[in-house]
């Protein structure tokens, strides 16, 4: 067999395992599906899984680690493989490697995730503008109130400011919000660790913007709330288009 010839072999083998390994990994999804099984609860063995399937213990490993990189399924070593929590992980590190590997215009990229999650937050202010309780609005302005001593001192506050965003939302019962606000948060200060970007050099700006918030929801003006987070946002993306890190 010439050199082409056995390459050629050799591309159609790796193919074919490739399409065998993505229909395991689809089968055990749906075997988990199908038993309605919830997260932390055990899989069937190894064997029973190769019975099942109908397929060698190679390639039901090689699924389950897959699905182990997918937060699908959890491999706890000497006792056995469990459901997953199906966490967005993996997202936030796709996301990462993405920004990343742009090497010459990360902060475009990064620029780019700011911009989903701008729309992402405008459209859920519209939602809790009308339905924030007194006793909520008046939780987040204690989590102000403690925005506005850090920037009057000169302080960052990433995590009060992170806290505000996710108290934020809570009346909407929505758990995947949470999630994949703390996906676009964590992508967002892995890249800048990595990058070495400074921190927001005005707090107090930061916190007068989320006072703008607030008052703005005070009021009910759905419109005005969704102006003022619009503001927000248009703030951390001409930072982050230079490349320098601000709170969100």
């Amino acid at each position: 067999m010439s050199g082409g010839s056995t390459l050629c072999a050799m591309s159609e083998d790796l193919v074919g395992r490739r399409l065998i390994g993505g229909q395991i990994r689809r089968e055990i999804m749906q075997l988990i599906l199908d038993r309605r099984l919830r997260p932390g609860t055990p899989l069937p063995t190894e064997s029973e899984l190769m019975e099942s399937l109908g397929v060698s213990r190679n390639s039901v490993r090689e699924a389950l680690k897959a699905l182990q990189a997918l937060d699908i399924v959890e491999i706890r070593h000497g006792y056995g493989t469990y459901v997953g929590q199906a966490s967005l992980t993996p997202l936030v590190d796709g996301l990462t490697f993405r920004t990343l590997a742009q090497v010459d215009d990360d902060t475009h990229a990064l620029g780019e995730i700011l911009q989903v999650r701008e729309v992402l937050e405008e459209g859920l202010i519209r939602r809790v503008a009308q339905i924030l309780t007194d006793a909520e609005l008046d939780s987040l302005e204690a989590i102000i109130v403690r925005m506005e001593r850090k920037g009057a001192a000169g302080e960052p506050f990433p995590e009060i400011d992170r806290e505000f965003h996710e108290a934020l939302y809570v009346s909407l019962g929505n758990e995947l919000v949470p999630q994949l606000l703390a996906a676009f948060w964590n992508v967002f200060h892995r890249v800048a660790g990595v990058r070495g970007w400074a921190r927001d050099p005005a707090p107090a700006v930061t916190a007068r913007r989320h006072r703008d918030i607030l008052t703005a929801l005070r009021t009910r003006d759905t419109e005005l709330a969704q102006r003022a987070m619009a503001d927000h946002f248009r703030g951390i993306e001409a930072r982050a288009w230079q490349g320098t890190l601000g709170v969100k």
